[in-house]
């Protein structure tokens, strides 16, 4: 494999890891598990391809005499694979430790971002067009075909390995989050996207009906208890899974008492922080406003006085502290960036 060809290996994987990250935080159904099985085969990629450029420059590297203005940044992006790599596959096989507060899973999310921010910077401003013998020259495409090889054959060997030296990893949901206090009420772990901390809402909270439809209106929470029930799978980013028995009211039921008009195509549910997320009217119809877990109230960490339910989504989409139902015609763009401004407004910090 050509020296030009193996860095361009690198870059490729890399985006491609990027990209297969970002969706792993929106793939929440068992039909999306192929995401994450292609990510942690890119990974094993990564180490390989990195092995194979070590072994070509670890002697310049070594000696100071022979850096050049690339040597550092060359040294950085090291440092950033082998953090993302290391963090990634110590996660995997069950490890649970925190360095300066986070958890290796947000170290894993922190370092890979950097990284892929560095491979493009890198790409615009110094990188080398490959040339066809680093394409398609015999050695490079038989060293392309062996990575992918052995990367898939160490993907899957690695949970049957985990298995054999009785590793937590072998253990861990096709997401990669380890199971936390299932069928225990609100005993399981309480987290918010990036950090909503509202006061608890007062009695008598009223969650309002509006947008595109023919009766608006206030519903008090406590109405929605009305005993829908539904086991669903909460599956958070931050690494861990909890199924509980919820239970509430089906979002269905308030939409139809609401009456949807034609044009309404999403449904958008905002929290009393300001944080929302939309979904399309025929999914919506399918969740559950939660106001109890477990045969439990729902605590206050948890979202009470009601929280959205959306089986097969992944825990950032359950929307907490449920303020406001919206129909819309359109499916809301500014969702995404709610989930860190929201934790900057003033009910979002607790005022």
């Amino acid at each position: 494999m050509t020296a030009r060809g193996t860095d361009w290996s690198l870059a490729l994987l890399v985006a491609l890891l990027v990209a297969t990250g970002l969706l792993t935080a929106f793939a929440g159904s068992p039909g999306s598990a192929w995401v994450f099985a292609v990510h942690g085969a890119l990974g094993f990629g990564v180490a390989v391809v990195l092995v194979w450029k070590g072994r070509r420059v670890w002697r310049r590297v070594a000696d100071p005499a022979r850096w050049d203005g690339r040597t550092g940044f060359g040294l950085v992006g090291a440092a950033l694979v082998l953090g993302a790599l290391t963090s990634g596959f110590l996660w995997s096989g069950g490890a649970d430790m925190r360095l300066g507060g986070f958890g290796l899973l947000n170290w894993h999310w922190a370092l890979g971002a950097a990284l892929g921010l560095l491979v493009l910077v890198h790409a615009l401003l110094r990188a080398k067009r490959p040339r066809a013998r680093d394409v398609t020259g015999r050695r490079q495409l038989l060293g392309t075909g062996g990575v992918a090889v052995g990367a898939v054959a160490f993907w899957q060997l690695q949970r049957p390995v985990s298995a054999l030296f009785g590793l937590r990893g072998a253990r861990r949901r096709f997401t990669g989050s380890y199971e936390a206090a299932s069928f225990a009420g609100n005993a399981f772990p309480a987290t918010s996207w990036v950090a909503d901390h509202p006061r608890e809402l007062p009695a008598g909270h009223r969650v309002t009906v509006g947008g595109l439809c023919a009766r608006p209106g206030v519903v008090p929470a406590e109405r929605l208890d009305a005993g829908d029930e539904l086991v669903a799978t909460l599956d958070c980013t931050g690494g861990f899974y909890s199924t509980q028995r919820w239970r509430g009211v089906r979002l269905g039921r308030v939409l139809d008492a609401a009456r949807p008009a034609p044009a309404a195509a999403h449904v958008r549910v905002v929290s009393h922080t300001g944080y929302r997320w939309s979904f399309p009217l025929a999914v919506a119809r399918r969740l559950l406003l939660a106001t109890r877990v477990g045969g439990e109230p729902l605590s206050h960490d948890h979202g009470a006085p009601v929280r959205l339910v959306a089986p097969g989504r992944r825990g950032f989409q359950w929307v907490k502290w449920v303020e406001r139902i919206e129909l819309h015609a359109d499916p809301d763009p500014g969702a995404p960036a709610a989930t860190v401004w929201s934790s900057f407004t003033a009910n979002g910090r607790g005022g």
